[in-house]
């Protein structure tokens, strides 16, 4: 998994409510348990019409927004079915970021499972950053995760709070695999004397 320290690009308004897991990438999608390849089907039923052509109107087709890195989104933000392609859809387009008032818990848990940061903010600040976020390629923010702050492009700041367990796997870039390879001495330890102790096995 990718290290997640700071992050400095284009942040795209998505101001709608309930956006579930169906929306973010719909069940015709999930026959691969591929991690890549999703991205050009993110949002599949928003970006395109029924002939596969581009909506010209959905913000991740404009020009200004084709290359964000955040997402700037409505409350109760990955509702839905737990499918984990969400997040693999959303990171695979480009998306490392997303702020929203609220997540659905499983969609919350699988971001960061898959290197991709939810970050938690009082309505009134999601506002601001959605205003920020509708000035098209000026739309940049700047997520630094150690220190925990976003900074908009007039240089405001905005403080937010994440788990420290779930900090600390992202800026060092550990899954639930890499968080067992780090205790592979101790596992090697246990095997070796397993086999010892058990030959037979």
């Amino acid at each position: 998994m990718d290290k997640f320290t700071k992050l400095t690009g284009i942040a795209a308004p998505m101001p709608l409510i309930n956006v579930d897991t169906d929306m973010i990438i719909p069940k015709q999608f999930l026959k691969t348990i591929k991690r890549s390849g999703l991205g050009v089907n993110l949002f599949d039923e928003m970006r395109y019409d029924g002939e596969g052509n581009e909506i010209p109107d959905f913000v991740l087709n404009k020009p200004a927004y084709r290359n964000a890195e955040i997402l700037v989104a409505g409350d109760n933000f990955g509702c839905g079915s737990s499918r984990e392609h969400a997040p693999w859809a959303l990171l695979d387009f480009g998306i490392r970021c997303v702020i929203a008032p609220s997540f659905a818990d499983i969609f919350f848990n699988n971001c960061f499972k898959n290197g991709i940061l939810p970050i938690v903010l009082p309505q009134e600040e999601v506002d601001k950053l959605m205003d920020d976020a509708e000035r098209g390629a000026n739309a940049t923010l700047t997520v630094d995760l150690e220190n925990q702050t976003i900074s908009g492009p007039d240089g405001g700041t905005i403080s937010f709070e994440v788990d420290a367990f779930r900090k600390h796997c992202l800026l060092n870039g550990l899954d639930d695999i890499g968080l067992t390879m780090e205790k592979s001495a101790s596992i090697e330890a246990f095997e070796s004397k397993a086999a010892q102790a058990r030959p037979w096995v």
